[in-house]
């Protein structure tokens, strides 16, 4: 299951990552908030990362603006 759909919106795993790297997380911290097994999270991130709603900056992952106003709305 995608983490964003064809229209922008967000599943709800890829809601729980957006959510779970409100503050720099690494992967392991995205397992641990939202109980997704590890090659979720990471295809879930990658997937994130592609749609620039986060950044990675070597382990870590953190909401872009982009992300951090998605989070906000309901999509």
């Amino acid at each position: 299951m995608p983490c964003v759909r064809p229209d922008g919106t967000l599943s709800g795993s890829g809601r729980a990552m957006l959510e779970a790297v409100q503050t720099d997380s690494t992967v392991a911290d995205v397992v641990a908030k939202t109980g997704m097994p590890l090659f979720r999270v990471r295809s879930g991130l990658r997937e994130l990362v592609a749609a620039d709603l986060i950044s990675e900056t070597g382990e870590l992952f953190s909401q872009t603006e982009q992300g951090a106003a998605k989070a906000r709305s309901s999509g």
